[in-house]
């Protein structure tokens, strides 16, 4: 019986695998670092080898899935699961995902998407946006967007990468490359993959600062690292942070005046700096904000499963998305 779905969650650093039963209860959970090394072909083969392994140490096998949901951190045609391209994984680019997974998983059904997406869903459905007619879902972390959700609907636009709003130009031509193509988005000034390679060149130029000898090399700094060092007052780590929270101010700030949504739900991995990141965020957001209107800036609920339990759901959201668009029913 088909009573089990899967989601996976690939990120920058890190890709997470969960198996849901039919009443949305997580039942395994398998976590592995990201690789991005590899080329398209190989890195899905190595993501269909690890989707069975969680079914086999489950004692399931693919026919007992309704299908398998994934959220990717990609350029992404929804439709026909076709990776343009990918920043903050620059070689996953030019690639029907979608039609690769099914081959090499016995056809079982597929559903990939933005993972900004599927984390909002998960709040939208779960967490911190359930009352929400509108919201912009915003994951912070190796890079950052923002998805806009409609009546409980994600607005993908008319390629399927809408809310690619982390490689809007901030500053053209200025700044660090980025893997969008471009210098001066807002994800190469305030990411958390991006910051890292500012300091990197801070220090090349011969700046100061403890966290190089803290991560033993400046090759190995972290967001944790920058973290650590900014509790115990390194100047290049103040400055660092400082540098993200005025373009992240200035990006929620632009979001606002785009969307016009008063909901703004705030994920990913950057949000475990709390709130010497999270409230001068706000309060950057509210200084350049000279209307009535409140605006909530939430943090998500759903933590470290969220894009798991995204991509769960969206082998649900497929079918009434399946059912809307060519009407009837198309169980999968």
């Amino acid at each position: 019986m088909k009573h089990y779905t899967l989601g996976i969650d690939v990120g920058g650093t890190k890709t997470a695998y969960g198996l849901y039963d039919m009443k949305k209860k997580l039942i395994q959970r398998m976590e592995f670092p990201t690789d991005d090394t590899l080329g398209p072909e190989d890195f899905f083969t190595l993501i269909a080898n690890k989707a069975r392994a969680i079914c086999a140490d489950s004692k399931l096998s693919l026919k007992n899935l309704h299908g398998i949901g994934i959220g990717v951190p990609s350029f992404i045609d929804y439709d026909d699961g076709y990776i343009v391209k990918t920043s903050m994984l620059p070689l996953i680019k030019d690639f029907h995902a979608k039609d690769w997974l099914s081959k090499k998983l016995d056809g079982i059904p597929i559903v990939m998407d933005n993972d900004a997406r599927t984390m909002g869903l998960a709040e939208l459905i779960h967490g911190a946006g359930q009352d929400a007619y509108l919201m912009v879902f915003c994951p912070v972390s190796t890079g950052f967007s923002s998805q806009l959700f409609i009546e409980g609907e994600p607005f993908r636009g008319s390629n399927g990468w809408a809310g690619e709003t982390g490689h809007m130009i901030a500053t053209p031509g200025e700044g660090i490359l980025c893997g969008c193509g471009n210098q001066g988005c807002y994800v190469s000034w305030a990411s958390g993959g991006m910051i890292v390679k500012h300091i990197q060149n801070w220090i090349a130029a011969g700046e100061k600062t403890i966290m190089a000898e803290m991560a033993g090399g400046a090759g190995k700094i972290s967001t944790l690292i920058l973290n650590e060092a900014h509790d115990q007052g390194d100047p290049m780590a103040i400055k660092a942070l400082d540098q993200m929270i005025y373009w992240l101010g200035v990006w929620f700030y632009n979001l606002y005046m785009t969307y016009n949504v008063d909901c703004f739900v705030l994920g990913g991995g950057l949000t475990k700096l709390g709130e010497k990141l999270l409230d001068p965020v706000r309060q950057r957001f509210d200084s350049f904000n000279h209307e009535d209107e409140e605006v909530e800036i939430k943090i998500a609920e759903c933590g470290d499963d969220g894009g798991i339990l995204g991509a769960s759901e969206l082998v649900h959201e497929n079918i009434l998305y399946t059912n809307n668009r060519w009407g009837g029913m198309n169980e999968i």
